[in-house]
């Protein structure tokens, strides 16, 4: 069976909370499933875009997720946690296409919108322009940065994963999903740092 299409109607279950909209979503409610796609599709987004590197390729990653998705909600366990399992059915679609793929393409940045991190309105301009310097420096030191380290600080820091739920995922334990997060992190910083003295030298 294939997920409904998204209809012209308005959503109306945004009050609604997660758990509710995916009972909705296994009772076949087109409005609820598409609530639950607007509001990850960016996130399964990101997340497809940094493993298989093109934003082409990561769109139809993210339509075959939310396709699994959708054909595993009937079995889907009320009781465990949706982003987690979302989240993971992601890295698996994704690692799945780079396989057979064979090969990579070149790395590209993932844009601000992309990483779902809101401005604050109430800053100044020069407060924004100073955030968005900052944020493209992460970005570029995120590419620059080995693999395992930028997958943990993916799951963790930006798809905002608990550490407990980022080990289940990884398949690692948590002692050694907490320190490969610190030494990523560090790495992070390093990488942060060499830019920064590069710009200024530059």
């Amino acid at each position: 069976m294939e997920p409904p299409r998204p209809g012209p109607r308005p959503v109306v279950v945004m009050n609604e909370d997660l758990e509710l909209i995916v009972q909705r979503c296994r009772e076949g409610d087109e409005l609820a499933w598409e609530a639950l796609v607007r509001q990850f599709q960016g996130r399964v987004f990101a997340l497809a875009l940094h493993y298989v590197r093109s934003r082409e390729e990561a769109r139809d990653v993210a339509q075959e997720v939310f396709i699994r998705v959708w054909r595993g909600l009937p079995n889907f366990e009320l009781t465990a946690s949706f982003i987690p399992w979302l989240l993971k059915i992601t890295r698996t679609c994704s690692i799945d296409h780079v396989r057979r793929r064979k090969a990579r393409p070149p790395a590209e940045d993932l844009l601000a919108d992309e990483m779902h991190t809101l401005s604050d309105p109430s800053m100044r301009p020069d407060q924004l322009v100073e955030m968005e310097s900052r944020r493209s420096l992460v970005h570029r030191a995120l590419q620059q940065i080995g693999d395992m380290h930028r997958e943990i600080l993916q799951l963790q820091e930006i798809q905002e994963l608990p550490l407990n739920e980022v080990a289940r995922m990884l398949d690692i334990p948590e002692g050694t999903a907490k320190s490969r997060a610190s030494r990523a992190r560090a790495e992070l910083a390093r990488v942060v740092v060499r830019l920064e003295h590069a710009t200024e030298v530059g």
